[in-house]
């Protein structure tokens, strides 16, 4: 299956998702088991980010799961998704004892609109860790207590609850709400628990309209317009007409140009020497610049190794070269 198209410019807003692989009624496949790994991928998120120049806005970790809400200014979503997912693999592997991938194939990125639909994107991603089984269905009080005391979000941040994070810029999302810091943050705490009475349903029709835009009609639109295009770059076929067709060289030739990038003579090739690179240095010209094959039940375009030396009959043969015989 082919990849997916990923749109990427500079400036462009990013709801990522990544999901651990395998079931996440397995303990064992959790993406985070206990607090050291959240810490671990809290700490290489700050540093890829730093590393990135991205502009963090906001994220959440869940137990299987993560949501990163991000600006790229220099257009670099992917180098900076592979540098941060590659790193927490290798921990990860190597602290639990297991090899492979980790997470459940690509990560999701989908393009955000304006700051409307950036701030209910804000509301959705914080409210994660109330709305998975065993949260869902408490008293909205208990859930807000929940919701304000989550040490794996940036929610607490927002709020006031927690000391501000120097990798996550707060002041796009907060702008939204209210003029002054400390009215702001309080402004978007009622935002936050406003959304706990009921599901935001428009939005979750929004989320679900389109596999890579969050906004508008015409803003999904467009983003699908520049998706078409990137595949059709992508699949056109290739003109044969551009291909470069070359014929495979005589062994004697490969053999030439060799020896005289060693300064050797031809005929040294015939002789197995210690410590000497000579004959497998040839062997490897001579396959794929001659069509040769070291398989003796290998039909070669052009013969067998070392069958003869610019020219030169092979030793022992009384003047004359000999057939190679194949089965």
């Amino acid at each position: 299956m082919a990849r997916p198209v990923r749109i990427e410019f500079a400036g462009a807003i990013y709801h990522v998702t990544s999901r651990m692989i395998g079931s996440w009624r397995d303990r064992r496949e959790r993406l985070f088991r206990d607090n050291r790994d959240y810490q671990r991928f809290v700490h290489r998120l700050e540093q890829s980010v730093t590393n990135a120049g991205i502009r963090l806005y906001l994220f959440c970790l869940m137990s299987n799961h993560f949501h990163l809400v991000l600006e790229t200014p220099e257009g670099n979503l992917s180098r900076f998704m592979h540098h941060l997912t590659t790193a927490y693999t290798i921990y990860y592997n190597l602290r639990h004892r297991r090899h492979g991938h980790l997470l459940d194939g690509r990560f999701k990125a989908k393009l955000v609109s304006g700051d409307g639909y950036l701030l209910r994107l804000s509301r959705y991603v914080h409210q994660n860790p109330v709305w998975v089984a065993g949260w869902k269905s408490k008293p909205r009080k208990e859930r807000i207590v929940h919701l304000d005391a989550y040490p794996w979000s940036s929610y607490p941040s927002y709020i006031g609850g927690a000391k501000p994070l120097s990798f996550v810029d707060y002041t796009p999302i907060l702008a939204m709400v209210g003029s002054r810091r400390g009215r702001s943050r309080s402004a978007y705490r009622r935002y936050v628990d406003s959304g706990l009475a009921e599901t935001d349903q428009e939005f979750q029709q929004i989320l679900n309209a389109s596999p890579c835009a969050i906004g508008e009609e015409g803003f999904r639109l467009w983003v699908e317009r520049l998706r078409a295009q990137a595949m059709g770059k992508r699949s056109r076929k290739e003109d044969v007409s551009f291909r470069r067709m070359v014929a495979p060289l005589a062994p004697t030739a490969v053999l030439n140009i060799v020896a005289k990038a060693f300064g050797a003579a031809p005929e040294d090739f015939a002789q197995r020497r210690t410590n000497s690179s000579l004959r497998a240095v040839a062997a490897k010209c001579l396959v794929r610049y001659s069509g040769q094959s070291q398989d003796p039940r290998r039909p070669s375009r052009n013969g067998s190794l070392f069958e003869t030396h610019a020219g030169q009959p092979r030793k022992g043969t009384g003047g004359r070269a000999q057939p190679t015989h194949r089965s």
